[in-house]
């Protein structure tokens, strides 16, 4: 049986809350997740992967069980969610590591893997998009926000933080949903239902243009240092579309796509052959 450890670390006086297991004299894996999730979202592919690495799954600031500061007090920005992941890795002594990246964690982990492209071993990209192209229309009232940051856009988008929403991001796509755990949308409403927490993910969703802005020097980064990628990509993702994960090849020629028949949470239905392509990916 994977033990897996469940610890808290002060980072900067951020208490930043992390699942851990595997031999930390492994290789080491960063997995970093996306909205309106948390770690949890990792509960069934680390203990299929703890026996080979080293896990460290945080859950970033605004998220999970990370601690929730007020919002006059940390700025949550993208730019911040990555300086405080960025310190976590030094706190913990994480010098070396791959990156698994999920929609909210692509812009966060490419921040790290540009401000230090010696830590980064390799990328996983799950539905983590650095490309325009990979943009659905799903992403038009949150656009409308970023050109017209009226109040009227914004609180347009609060349907997108209800239950009935977060539940339809983790069913949309998926082909069976009975093999659909209700646990992870159940708890994600619930920690996206606290404390000034709708604030928070709606402060994001405005920043998140930041990253739009950014593709360029992602893409940048990718083509200078040439880090090996896998695409493993749920193909049925109402945010971001399969185009987002070939376009990789465009300036990493040598990047592995793989597509599965599944939605933007495509480990809730397909951890066991994720967990194989990176097993395939990292160990040979």
């Amino acid at each position: 049986m994977t033990a897996i450890r469940y610890r808290t670390v002060d980072v900067d006086g951020h208490i930043v809350f992390y699942r851990e297991a595997g031999d930390p004299s492994r290789p080491a894996l960063l997995l970093l997740h996306g909205f309106p999730s948390s770690s949890h979202m990792f509960r069934d592919l680390i203990p299929l992967l703890a026996d080979r690495f080293h896990l460290v799954a945080p859950d970033l600031p605004g998220f999970g069980q990370t601690e929730m500061k007020p919002r006059d007090c940390f700025r949550y920005g993208f730019d911040a969610l990555a300086k405080v992941i960025g310190r976590f890795t030094e706190v913990i002594g994480l010098d070396r590591y791959a990156l698994y990246i999920f929609d909210y964690g692509a812009p966060v982990g490419l921040r790290l893997a540009m401000a230090h492209p010696e830590r980064i071993t390799a990328i996983v990209s799950q539905n983590g998009n650095a490309y325009e192209e990979g943009l659905s229309t799903g992403w038009n009232p949150i656009q409308r926000y970023w050109r017209d940051p009226s109040a009227e856009n914004r609180e347009a988008l609060r349907e997108l933080l209800t239950p009935a929403s977060i539940r339809w991001q983790y069913e949309h796509g998926v082909p069976d949903t009975s093999l659909l755990s209700p646990d992870g949308s159940a708890l994600d409403a619930w920690y996206i239902g606290g404390d000034e927490v709708d604030e928070i993910q709606l402060d994001l969703f405005g920043d998140y243009a930041s990253n739009v802005a950014l593709y360029p020097a992602f893409q940048a980064y990718f083509r200078k240092y040439q880090p090996p990628l896998l695409a493993v990509w749920g193909k049925n993702d109402p945010f971001f579309l399969p185009a987002g994960a070939e376009a990789y090849r465009r300036d990493l020629p040598n990047a592995s796509i793989r597509f599965l028949d599944a939605g933007h949470f495509a480990l809730e239905t397909h951890a066991d052959a994720i967990a194989e392509e990176i097993r395939e990916f990292l160990l040979n």
